[in-house]
């Protein structure tokens, strides 16, 4: 039975999407004041007396911001394809294949994404530069794989258990093989699996602030966080640009999570139901 919301109900889901979007409302609002406005009296007043668009020019104009979000696209975009094409191998295998140790795997992979980034950064980075790969496009691919492969796994694993074995053995029973089985059947009905870890993919690959900041120090290759992060002076913290450069990378990616949002959420929580 379908019991109807109350009107307490959505005065506590008001003020929870109110405390949930605050930060992201109030970086809007400062990205669109005047400079003389975001410090003294009127800091705190949330609506500008003449609101203008400079902080976004000057983003564009006096940075290499387009750089920056050329450098993050591109290490984000083959990043997310590696990544899924290695942990839908992984997934498959550890799902659909029976060997020791599967137990010992996964928990394995599992601890993995517990290492806090500050803990690997020292030898990450100076295997990078042992490598001649410090400024480069693979200097941050490399490790940002290897901080989104676990958690890919683990997506992928779920959703390549909720397929079918009866699909699998029909395969066999036609003469596929086992790799024909995983391109032509296996593959294509853990679609839904698949697009939802490359958007998580995406996302963390896009957002990583540390590994950009350490790797990658020449100006040519920053990423959009640590480009923002560099805006500030010696003197001087331009927080209408920052505020400004904030909204710009951020709304996509809200637009691209709620247009997909159905399938992010059959993806984190597929699994948590036995059928």
């Amino acid at each position: 039975m379908n019991k109807k919301a109350g009107l307490l109900f959505y005065v506590f889901l008001f003020l929870f999407i109110f405390v949930v979007m605050f930060p992201f409302l109030w970086i809007l609002l400062a990205s669109i004041k005047p400079a003389t406005e975001l410090f003294g009296d009127k800091a705190f007043t949330p609506f500008s007396d003449h609101p203008t668009f400079k902080n976004y020019v000057s983003v564009f104009v006096n940075y290499p911001f387009l750089r920056y979000m050329w450098n993050s696209f591109i290490v984000s975009v083959i990043t997310t394809l590696y990544t899924v094409f290695v942990a839908s191998f992984a997934a498959y295998a550890i799902a659909r294949l029976n060997f020791k140790g599967k137990s010992f795997i996964l928990g394995l992979v599992l601890s993995v994404t517990m290492f806090p980034q500050i803990a690997t950064i020292s030898p990450i980075y100076i295997f990078m530069k042992d490598l001649g790969l410090t400024n480069s496009y693979l200097g941050l691919i490399i490790p940002y794989t290897t901080i989104t492969l676990p958690l890919s796994i683990w997506i992928l694993v779920t959703f390549f258990r909720k397929i079918p074995f009866d699909l699998e053995e029909a395969a066999k029973m036609d003469g596929a093989t086992l790799l024909q089985t995983y391109w032509k059947v296996i593959f294509p009905l853990a679609g839904p699996g698949i697009f939802t870890t490359a958007i998580l993919v995406f996302i963390a690959a896009w957002n990583e602030f540390l590994f950009a900041l350490t790797i990658n120090t020449d100006e040519h290759y920053k990423t959009v966080p640590v480009g923002i992060a560099m805006f500030q002076g010696q003197y001087t913290i331009p927080w209408g640009e920052i505020s400004a450069a904030t909204i710009v990378i951020t709304v996509p990616l809200v637009l691209f999570v709620l247009l997909f949002q159905r399938r992010i959420v059959s993806g984190l929580t597929s699994g948590s139901v036995k059928e």
